[in-house]
């Protein structure tokens, strides 16, 4: 008998009609995958140490059953690639400045496992995602990437919402030091709306661009930029609006820093080696949230 973390333990009643015990298995003892194995058990929860018996087998990954192909066998041919349920959770976890212990820790799971989740192709249980969503504060179909083409926001909205205007200082802290954001600019034509990676470096927010790009057209003027966050399984999110001029980042000194301090190229990708800065002159945001928090 061989597992891998996130395999499933199935062991069957002693008499026919007797219900059978299974559990998700979150820890391993040795590195070829025998027993004994660490399982979290699904009625209680509870993890303990098992060393299973004849009554008892193993539901791969992808929960097809128990083959000779060896602890190290691919995914079945057809299926998506599992791992990017790891790179979504690494992602998410990351964004939010938690570690993997105490990730782990909000949802109920060896931090060995989530280290494999993150690390390795997996297909971790409904009961797992539910409860790792529910840790990162996000949604299970966020973590599956499910919904990944369609607009945020198509979830039901509070019952009770309060809309609540931010403080300057809470805007500033929203936009965080880069992410991804949309600038408002008027092209000849007409007005246009347009997403970039931005940096913040010293108060002023940064964007990379190409010079004939419809972006680059904010150069010379005011111009709005925004950014937001939707939780769809919460239904809350913010928005913050800043508001002031753009110019042309054209000193040396000033590009590299830009570009040294750059957490990521525009995933636009191409030439887009303009740097655009904009210093806000009004900073203002909103937060929806349940009425009283």
């Amino acid at each position: 008998m061989r597992a891998h973390l996130g395999d499933q333990l199935v062991i069957e009643g002693p008499a026919t009609g007797t219900p059978r015990r299974d559990g998700e298995i979150v820890g391993l003892h040795h590195e070829d995958g025998t027993p004994p194995y660490d399982v979290r058990w699904s009625d209680t929860q509870e993890v303990t140490l098992v060393f299973p018996g004849p009554d008892a087998h193993i539901k791969h990954l992808g929960h097809e059953p128990e083959t000779d192909t060896g602890a190290g066998a691919p995914p079945p041919a057809g299926l998506p690639d599992p791992g990017d349920i790891g790179r979504r959770v690494a992602t998410e976890r990351t964004r939010r400045g938690l570690s993997r212990e105490e990730t782990a820790r909000r949802a109920r799971m060896a931090p060995d496992y989530l280290s494999y989740l993150e690390e390795h192709p997996a297909d971790p249980s409904l009961a797992t995602l539910i409860r790792l969503a529910a840790a990162l504060g996000t949604s299970v179909q966020a973590l599956r990437g499910s919904g990944a083409d369609l607009p945020p926001g198509r979830g039901t909205a509070l019952l009770h919402p309060e809309l609540r205007d931010l403080k300057p200082e809470e805007c500033r802290a929203l936009l965080s030091t880069h992410g991804v954001g949309r600038i408002a600019v008027t092209t000849p034509e007409g007005p246009a709306v347009v997403p970039v990676n931005y940096e913040v470096v010293d108060d002023a927010i940064a964007f990379r661009t190409a010079p004939d790009s419809v972006p680059a057209a904010a150069v010379g003027s005011e111009i709005a930029f925004e950014v937001d966050h939707v939780d769809e399984a919460m239904s809350r999110g913010w928005s913050v609006l800043a508001v002031g001029p753009a110019r042309v980042a054209t000193e040396p000194d000033e590009v590299r820093r830009l570009t040294e301090r750059a957490h990521t190229a525009p995933w636009a990708g191409g030439e887009r080696e303009m740097w655009v800065s904009i210093r806000p002159t009004r900073l203002t945001g909103r937060r929806i949230t349940p009425a009283g928090q």
